[in-house]
Protein backbone atom coordinates (compact mmCIF):
# COMPACT_ATOMS: atom_id res chain seq x y z
CA UNK A 1 0.00 0.00 0.00
CA UNK A 2 2.77 2.16 0.49
CA UNK A 3 4.76 1.88 -2.57
CA UNK A 4 1.32 2.21 -4.19
CA UNK A 5 1.07 5.53 -2.74
CA UNK A 6 4.58 6.43 -3.65
CA UNK A 7 4.07 5.79 -6.92
CA UNK A 8 4.27 9.02 -9.49
CA UNK A 9 0.88 10.16 -10.52
CA UNK A 10 -0.21 8.93 -13.94
CA UNK A 11 0.48 10.74 -16.77
CA UNK A 12 0.10 10.03 -20.89
CA UNK A 13 4.34 9.69 -20.63
CA UNK A 14 4.46 6.87 -18.26
CA UNK A 15 0.68 5.46 -19.01
CA UNK A 16 -1.93 4.85 -21.63
CA UNK A 17 -4.04 7.95 -20.73
CA UNK A 18 -4.60 9.89 -23.66
CA UNK A 19 -2.66 12.84 -24.82
CA UNK A 20 -6.31 15.44 -23.97
CA UNK A 21 -6.26 13.91 -19.93
CA UNK A 22 -2.30 15.44 -19.25
CA UNK A 23 -1.85 18.41 -18.23
CA UNK A 24 0.71 20.85 -19.87
CA UNK A 25 3.35 22.65 -18.19
CA UNK A 26 3.25 26.77 -18.74
CA UNK A 27 5.50 27.95 -21.27
CA UNK A 28 8.28 29.97 -20.25
CA UNK A 29 8.54 33.48 -20.67
CA UNK A 30 9.93 34.73 -23.38
CA UNK A 31 10.94 38.13 -24.83
CA UNK A 32 8.88 39.33 -27.93
CA UNK A 33 10.38 39.21 -30.93
CA UNK A 34 10.69 42.34 -32.64
CA UNK A 35 8.96 42.51 -36.17
CA UNK A 36 9.79 44.41 -38.82
CA UNK A 37 7.83 47.49 -39.76
CA UNK A 38 5.15 46.97 -42.85
CA UNK A 39 3.45 50.06 -44.54
CA UNK A 40 -0.12 50.94 -43.03
CA UNK A 41 -2.87 50.07 -45.09
CA UNK A 42 -6.42 51.87 -44.57
CA UNK A 43 -9.32 51.62 -46.80
CA UNK A 44 -9.53 53.91 -49.79
CA UNK A 45 -11.23 57.28 -49.50
CA UNK A 46 -14.35 57.26 -51.55
CA UNK A 47 -14.01 59.38 -54.88
CA UNK A 48 -17.60 61.32 -54.63
CA UNK A 49 -18.11 61.86 -51.00
CA UNK A 50 -21.65 62.74 -50.40
CA UNK A 51 -20.87 65.13 -47.75
CA UNK A 52 -17.71 67.17 -46.06
CA UNK A 53 -16.71 68.36 -43.19
CA UNK A 54 -13.39 70.43 -42.94
CA UNK A 55 -13.19 70.29 -39.01
CA UNK A 56 -10.94 72.97 -38.48
CA UNK A 57 -9.56 74.67 -34.73
CA UNK A 58 -10.74 78.23 -33.00
CA UNK A 59 -7.35 77.87 -30.59
CA UNK A 60 -4.91 76.02 -29.86
CA UNK A 61 -5.61 73.25 -27.84
CA UNK A 62 -2.48 73.34 -25.49
CA UNK A 63 -2.38 77.66 -24.81
CA UNK A 64 -6.01 78.71 -26.73
CA UNK A 65 -3.89 81.10 -28.99
CA UNK A 66 -6.40 81.70 -31.38
CA UNK A 67 -6.06 80.00 -34.96
CA UNK A 68 -6.99 80.77 -38.66
CA UNK A 69 -7.30 78.19 -41.36
CA UNK A 70 -3.97 79.64 -42.61
CA UNK A 71 -2.24 78.22 -39.27
CA UNK A 72 -3.64 74.76 -40.40
CA UNK A 73 -2.42 73.62 -43.84
CA UNK A 74 -2.00 70.06 -43.54
CA UNK A 75 -5.25 67.74 -43.58
CA UNK A 76 -5.52 63.95 -42.40
CA UNK A 77 -9.15 63.17 -44.56
CA UNK A 78 -11.09 59.87 -42.98
CA UNK A 79 -14.39 58.91 -44.59
CA UNK A 80 -17.32 58.35 -42.01
CA UNK A 81 -19.67 55.83 -43.57
CA UNK A 82 -23.01 54.78 -42.38
CA UNK A 83 -26.50 54.00 -43.68
CA UNK A 84 -29.37 56.56 -43.77
CA UNK A 85 -33.11 55.73 -41.71
CA UNK A 86 -34.76 53.53 -44.04
CA UNK A 87 -38.27 54.41 -44.40
CA UNK A 88 -40.82 53.32 -47.17
CA UNK A 89 -42.01 56.34 -49.35
CA UNK A 90 -45.64 55.59 -49.61
CA UNK A 91 -47.10 57.80 -53.14
CA UNK A 92 -50.96 58.20 -52.73
CA UNK A 93 -53.12 58.91 -55.84
CA UNK A 94 -56.00 60.74 -55.27
CA UNK A 95 -58.29 59.92 -58.53
CA UNK A 96 -60.71 62.66 -58.90
CA UNK A 97 -63.99 61.87 -60.46
CA UNK A 98 -67.35 63.16 -61.70
CA UNK A 99 -70.22 64.03 -63.74
CA UNK A 100 -69.09 65.87 -66.69
CA UNK A 101 -71.48 68.78 -67.59
CA UNK A 102 -71.08 68.08 -71.10
CA UNK A 103 -71.57 64.41 -72.03
CA UNK A 104 -73.63 64.02 -68.19
CA UNK A 105 -71.47 60.41 -67.49
CA UNK A 106 -69.22 60.23 -64.77
CA UNK A 107 -65.79 60.08 -65.42
CA UNK A 108 -62.43 59.65 -63.47
CA UNK A 109 -58.95 60.63 -63.71
CA UNK A 110 -56.43 58.33 -65.78
CA UNK A 111 -53.80 56.85 -62.92
CA UNK A 112 -50.24 58.01 -63.55
CA UNK A 113 -47.52 55.71 -65.29
CA UNK A 114 -45.78 53.57 -63.13
CA UNK A 115 -48.89 53.31 -60.33
CA UNK A 116 -51.06 51.24 -62.04
CA UNK A 117 -53.42 49.75 -60.08
CA UNK A 118 -53.31 46.07 -58.58
CA UNK A 119 -50.46 45.64 -56.56
CA UNK A 120 -49.42 48.31 -53.94
CA UNK A 121 -45.71 47.53 -54.39
CA UNK A 122 -43.29 49.31 -56.61
CA UNK A 123 -40.97 47.77 -58.52
CA UNK A 124 -37.66 48.81 -56.22
CA UNK A 125 -39.13 46.79 -52.98
CA UNK A 126 -40.20 44.19 -55.36
CA UNK A 127 -36.61 43.42 -56.83
CA UNK A 128 -34.97 43.98 -53.12
CA UNK A 129 -37.80 41.14 -52.27
CA UNK A 130 -36.42 38.98 -55.35
CA UNK A 131 -33.06 39.31 -54.34
CA UNK A 132 -33.19 38.68 -50.62
CA UNK A 133 -35.41 35.54 -51.00
CA UNK A 134 -33.60 34.02 -54.36
CA UNK A 135 -30.23 35.07 -54.07
CA UNK A 136 -29.70 35.13 -50.41
CA UNK A 137 -32.33 32.16 -49.59
CA UNK A 138 -34.26 34.21 -46.87
CA UNK A 139 -37.74 32.12 -46.43
CA UNK A 140 -40.86 34.04 -46.28
CA UNK A 141 -41.44 34.38 -42.51
CA UNK A 142 -37.46 35.80 -41.77
CA UNK A 143 -37.95 37.92 -44.82
CA UNK A 144 -41.46 39.74 -43.49
CA UNK A 145 -40.20 40.35 -40.58
CA UNK A 146 -37.07 41.67 -42.02
CA UNK A 147 -39.10 44.21 -44.46
CA UNK A 148 -40.52 45.42 -41.28
CA UNK A 149 -37.83 45.78 -39.08
CA UNK A 150 -35.21 47.25 -41.07
CA UNK A 151 -37.26 48.98 -44.22
CA UNK A 152 -40.94 49.55 -42.09
CA UNK A 153 -42.75 47.96 -44.75
CA UNK A 154 -45.46 46.21 -43.30
CA UNK A 155 -46.07 43.10 -45.74
CA UNK A 156 -47.39 39.59 -45.54
CA UNK A 157 -46.20 35.97 -46.72
CA UNK A 158 -48.78 35.81 -49.13
CA UNK A 159 -47.67 38.52 -50.48
CA UNK A 160 -44.47 37.95 -51.16
CA UNK A 161 -45.39 35.29 -52.99
CA UNK A 162 -47.71 37.34 -55.18
CA UNK A 163 -44.79 39.29 -56.01
CA UNK A 164 -42.22 36.27 -56.54
CA UNK A 165 -45.32 34.86 -58.66
CA UNK A 166 -45.23 37.62 -61.23
CA UNK A 167 -41.55 38.05 -61.61
CA UNK A 168 -41.88 34.56 -63.47
CA UNK A 169 -42.91 36.42 -66.76
CA UNK A 170 -39.98 38.86 -67.00
CA UNK A 171 -37.41 36.62 -65.43
CA UNK A 172 -38.36 33.65 -67.88
CA UNK A 173 -38.43 36.55 -70.84
CA UNK A 174 -34.99 37.65 -69.37
CA UNK A 175 -33.43 34.15 -69.69
CA UNK A 176 -34.31 33.58 -73.48
CA UNK A 177 -31.60 35.28 -74.39
CA UNK A 178 -29.03 34.14 -72.09
CA UNK A 179 -29.75 30.12 -73.63
CA UNK A 180 -29.31 31.85 -76.92
CA UNK A 181 -26.08 32.94 -76.03
CA UNK A 182 -24.62 29.06 -74.42
CA UNK A 183 -26.54 27.80 -77.94
CA UNK A 184 -24.12 30.00 -79.96
CA UNK A 185 -21.21 29.31 -78.05
CA UNK A 186 -18.35 27.44 -79.82
CA UNK A 187 -17.43 25.62 -75.78
CA UNK A 188 -20.13 24.81 -73.48
CA UNK A 189 -19.68 23.16 -69.84
CA UNK A 190 -22.40 21.55 -68.68
CA UNK A 191 -23.08 19.77 -65.01
CA UNK A 192 -25.80 18.66 -62.76
CA UNK A 193 -26.96 18.09 -59.94
CA UNK A 194 -29.59 16.88 -57.60
CA UNK A 195 -32.42 19.74 -56.30
CA UNK A 196 -35.06 20.07 -54.17
CA UNK A 197 -37.80 21.71 -55.77
CA UNK A 198 -41.44 21.77 -54.12
CA UNK A 199 -40.79 19.29 -51.49
CA UNK A 200 -39.53 16.59 -54.67
CA UNK A 201 -36.23 16.01 -55.89
CA UNK A 202 -35.38 16.86 -59.45
CA UNK A 203 -31.99 17.54 -61.13
CA UNK A 204 -30.31 21.02 -61.41
CA UNK A 205 -28.43 21.81 -64.71
CA UNK A 206 -25.62 24.26 -65.14
CA UNK A 207 -24.85 25.32 -68.84
CA UNK A 208 -22.17 27.84 -69.42
CA UNK A 209 -20.04 29.30 -72.28
CA UNK A 210 -18.22 32.21 -71.32
CA UNK A 211 -20.42 35.04 -71.80
CA UNK A 212 -23.67 33.54 -69.86
CA UNK A 213 -24.44 30.59 -66.91
CA UNK A 214 -27.66 29.50 -67.91
CA UNK A 215 -29.65 27.22 -65.11
CA UNK A 216 -32.18 24.35 -65.58
CA UNK A 217 -34.58 22.72 -63.38
CA UNK A 218 -35.69 19.30 -64.50
CA UNK A 219 -37.17 16.20 -63.12
CA UNK A 220 -34.97 13.85 -64.92
CA UNK A 221 -30.85 13.34 -65.11
CA UNK A 222 -31.23 12.19 -68.48
CA UNK A 223 -30.05 13.17 -71.77
CA UNK A 224 -32.64 14.35 -73.22
CA UNK A 225 -33.30 17.69 -71.04
CA UNK A 226 -29.65 18.91 -72.79
CA UNK A 227 -30.89 17.92 -76.23
CA UNK A 228 -33.89 19.97 -75.53
CA UNK A 229 -32.25 22.94 -74.56
CA UNK A 230 -29.49 22.97 -77.02
CA UNK A 231 -32.36 22.53 -79.75
CA UNK A 232 -30.42 20.93 -82.60
CA UNK A 233 -27.42 23.19 -81.73
CA UNK A 234 -24.00 21.40 -81.47
CA UNK A 235 -21.02 22.93 -79.95
CA UNK A 236 -17.60 22.42 -81.02
CA UNK A 237 -16.61 21.12 -77.76
CA UNK A 238 -18.39 19.70 -74.99
CA UNK A 239 -16.81 19.87 -71.51
CA UNK A 240 -18.45 17.94 -68.92
CA UNK A 241 -17.90 14.81 -66.68
CA UNK A 242 -17.98 10.94 -67.49
CA UNK A 243 -21.56 10.82 -66.91
CA UNK A 244 -23.07 9.17 -69.79
CA UNK A 245 -25.86 11.46 -70.12
CA UNK A 246 -23.04 14.26 -71.01
CA UNK A 247 -21.73 12.72 -74.34
CA UNK A 248 -22.77 13.17 -77.52
CA UNK A 249 -23.86 16.62 -77.19
CA UNK A 250 -20.86 18.31 -78.73
CA UNK A 251 -18.30 17.48 -81.29
CA UNK A 252 -15.34 16.75 -79.14
CA UNK A 253 -16.08 15.92 -75.83
CA UNK A 254 -13.40 16.77 -73.20
CA UNK A 255 -13.80 15.41 -70.33
CA UNK A 256 -13.07 16.89 -66.86
CA UNK A 257 -12.16 14.43 -63.92
CA UNK A 258 -12.80 15.54 -60.88
CA UNK A 259 -15.71 18.43 -60.06
CA UNK A 260 -13.24 20.32 -58.78
CA UNK A 261 -10.69 20.90 -61.85
CA UNK A 262 -14.20 21.08 -63.65
CA UNK A 263 -14.26 24.37 -64.71
CA UNK A 264 -10.62 25.21 -64.67
CA UNK A 265 -10.26 22.51 -67.72
CA UNK A 266 -13.67 24.47 -69.11
CA UNK A 267 -11.94 27.93 -68.94
CA UNK A 268 -8.71 26.46 -70.57
CA UNK A 269 -10.73 25.01 -73.73
CA UNK A 270 -12.09 28.39 -74.18
CA UNK A 271 -9.48 30.33 -73.82
CA UNK A 272 -7.82 28.75 -76.77
CA UNK A 273 -11.61 29.76 -78.57
CA UNK A 274 -12.06 32.81 -77.47
CA UNK A 275 -11.13 35.48 -74.18
CA UNK A 276 -13.37 35.09 -71.28
CA UNK A 277 -15.64 37.49 -69.67
CA UNK A 278 -17.53 37.28 -66.60
CA UNK A 279 -20.62 35.57 -67.53
CA UNK A 280 -24.12 36.41 -66.36
CA UNK A 281 -26.76 33.80 -64.59
CA UNK A 282 -29.93 32.77 -65.97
Amino acid sequence: MEARLGAPPKTPDNSSLPPSKGQKPNLPNRPKKSRPGRPGIARALAERPDRIIEATLATCLHCTHALVPADQPDIHACDHIDLPPFSPVVTRINRHRGVCPCWHKHVAALVPEGFEPGSPFGPGLCALIIHLHVTQAIGFQRLARLMAEVFGVTISEGAIANILARAEVPLLAAATPIAACVRASPVVGSDETSARVGGKTGWQWVLLSSAAIRHVIADTRAASVVTAFMDDARPEVWVADRYAGQVGHGAVLSRSCPPSRQYLHFVLWHCNVRSASAPPYG
